[in-house]
């Protein structure tokens, strides 16, 4: 059996724009568990989702565990051996009090990277084939969440930047590339998680750009 894991924010956890026990989707209904049905029995999908998760950045409201890079390594080491490491964080690192730019927002995943590849995570103590996914651009209207729209502020325009970074550090560091904004689109309920269809959508890409891989 094949194993990918999924390592993101809140729309790998699932967060709901619709009603939804706890706010959340089911397995089922998450794009990590749309995964799954798509690549089938021969392959284990791993969720790693966690809410306001970034790439390399205590948050210094949310919490310092908030820092994607670091966990992954803990991470990555616990779910070993992986043939397949899907990565997709971004969106929080918009937020207005982390004041980064576009282009240091994709600086960050590619660290992500760069310790995917030395974790010795893959088969036999290598590497696995990483996927970097560009989250999809916000709205630029967060429709009724307005708390995320005053959190976001600016946001907007950098995340329109994101899909073209992202595109050039995955080149760079030589793995697989995924634009999920040119796949779907995130919500009009709160401009920045993903609609049932969504997760469906973009499930089944990532299937289909995993099984190339491994």
């Amino acid at each position: 059996m094949k194993t990918v894991l999924a390592f993101g924010d809140s729309n790998t956890f699932g967060e709901a724009t619709v009603s939804r026990p706890d706010s959340r989707y089911a397995f089922e209904e998450r794009w990590p568990g749309i995964m799954q049905a798509t690549l089938g029995s021969s392959w284990r999908v791993i969720e790693e989702g966690l809410p306001g998760r970034t790439t390399v950045h205590d948050d210094p409201i949310e919490g310092a565990h908030m820092n994607g890079k670091a966990y992954l390594l803990a991470c990555l080491r616990s779910h070993r051996p992986l043939d397949v490491v899907a990565i997709m964080l971004g969106s929080n690192d918009l937020k207005a009090r982390f004041a980064l730019p576009a282009a240091d927002i994709a600086a960050g995943a590619g660290e992500l990277i760069k310790l995917a590849k030395l974790a010795e995570a893959g088969r036999d103590g290598g590497v696995p084939k990483i996927l970097l996914i560009a989250p999809p651009p916000m709205l630029n209207h967060c429709g009724e969440a307005v708390h995320i729209e005053r959190m976001f502020v600016g946001g907007y325009e950098k995340s329109l930047q994101l899909g073209a970074l992202y595109a050039a550090v995955a080149a760079t560091h030589g793995v697989a590339f995924l634009d999920a904004g040119t796949v779907i689109k995130s919500s009009a309920y709160d401009g920045l998680h993903f609609d049932p269809d969504a997760h469906d959508a973009l499930g089944k890409a990532v299937a289909a750009t995993v099984a190339t891989l491994a």
